[in-house]
């Protein structure tokens, strides 16, 4: 199947924002060869030069995190032998079901299969390697409820131990240095080699902030790139991971933003006596103003003279969409670069730190609140618990495939 179709272009850079939000760029790193020549073999299976290649870019317009070229030849192995395992049981996969999946993935970006595939089309993926990504995930879904479905019970202890374990979560704050290194287009894989080079090889919060000094676009650069403390809820989802899993004096991995490559250094982190919202949701204003030597007396008319979001009306002269827009939006679905920038602010602070295209961006948090939680029912409960327990169980049946495997260079 190769649909062709035609659509705005920046319908993809939205796909991506929406979909995936951590993650890191890389440059094409596959060896010099014939792209359909051998590049592994799995049991009697074959990737080739091409797929991974492919596989590769598809992660980076997805904005998948970790290296793509590691991560798409994991998945890529692991897609072989979850069609072994489908093999094994006689499963196969319908045309419908497929192009459900299709549909069903391309839809958490608000756009349709077709379209979907023409937006990756435009950036040099092949429609199959978006075909082929989606029905290794269904075929491996259908391999785990063959297997492990009937297996697994859960009972109405389980579910009154779940609901006895629900306390509520210790907030967490962290004190954090950053580095963002620019990535405009073209100079991707520079910025991208830089932040790993630093990841890698900066030890110690000394030689982190001489790092920040010489590279850090950031207003924080100045100050070594650190920034107060932050409460960890206000960090964008796909960053906050990446900060908990360190100890302190420890350095993330490269984490792309829209156009800059950031690391992060963690220098301390400690839990209040408040409890931690599931999930935040935060109202902002963006105002924007033309990247030129007026901006500054601008952004200091406008700190002046405002205390609210409601205060911009009245000093923007009247400006509209494009210039001035107002958004409320759970912070998964933040831009990261706009979520940054909102985490160190409280309502009704600004930053003037971002540009857009040719214009500053006048930046203000307008509000900052817990996103409602409903509580779960017993059903609810029951398949959260049927589900963990099942993805444990495949999980060590996939890792269990692959120690088996028969994985060899050609």
């Amino acid at each position: 199947m190769r649909p062709q179709f035609l659509m705005r272009p920046f319908a993809l850079m939205r796909a991506a924002t929406l979909l995936l939000g951590i993650c890191a760029i890389a440059p094409m790193a596959v060896a010099q060869q014939s792209p359909f020549a051998p590049r592994l073999y799995i049991n009697d299976r074959v990737i080739t030069n091409y797929e991974l290649e492919q596989r590769i870019q598809f992660l980076r317009l997805l904005r998948a995190p970790g290296d793509p070229e590691t991560e798409a030849m994991d998945a890529l192995i692991e897609d072989r032998l979850r069609r072994d395992a489908a093999e094994a049981l006689d499963l196969e996969l319908t045309e419908e079901q497929v192009l459900a999946g299709m549909t069903e993935f391309a839809g958490r970006a608000n756009l349709t299969a077709e379209e979907f595939v023409t937006a990756l089309g435009e950036a040099g993926v092949d429609a199959e390697t978006f075909r082929d990504f989606v029905a290794a995930g269904l075929v491996w879904r259908e391999v785990v409820r063959a297997r492990f479905l009937p297996r697994v019970s859960v009972t109405d202890i389980d579910i009154d131990r779940a609901l006895a374990n629900a306390q509520p979560r210790a907030a967490v704050r962290v004190l954090l240095s950053e580095i963002i290194i620019p990535a405009p287009a073209g100079n991707e894989a520079q910025a991208l080699a830089l932040a790993s080079r630093i990841a890698r090889d900066t030890r110690g919060e000394a030689a982190f902030a001489a790092a920040a000094r010489q590279y850090s676009a950031a207003a924080s650069a100045a100050n070594g790139g650190r920034i107060d403390w932050v409460p960890l809820a206000n960090l964008p989802p796909a960053i906050a991971p990446f900060v908990l899993a360190l100890s302190p004096g420890e350095v993330t991995q490269p984490v792309a933003i829209p156009d800059a490559v950031a690391v992060f250094l963690l220098r301390a982190l400690e839990e209040t006596a408040l409890s931690a919202p599931a999930a935040m949701e935060v109202e902002y204003a963006q105002y924007l103003l033309p990247n030129d030597g007026s901006a500054e007396a601008s952004f200091a008319r406008l700190r002046s003279g405002v205390d609210t979001c409601n205060d911009l009306y009245g000093l923007t002269d009247g400006a509209g969409e494009p210039q001035l827009t107002r958004t409320t939006q759970p912070m998964s679905a933040v831009p990261q670069d706009v979520a940054l920038e909102l985490a160190r602010l409280d309502a009704g602070e600004v930053s003037t730190a971002l540009v857009r295209g040719g214009n500053r961006v006048f930046l203000m948090l307008c509000a900052r609140r817990p996103q409602l939680e409903t509580v779960p029912s017993r059903d609810e409960i029951r398949q959260q618990i049927l589900n963990q327990r099942i993805a444990g169980l495949a999980e060590a049946y996939l890792q269990d495939l692959r120690a088996n495997a028969i994985i060899r260079e050609p």
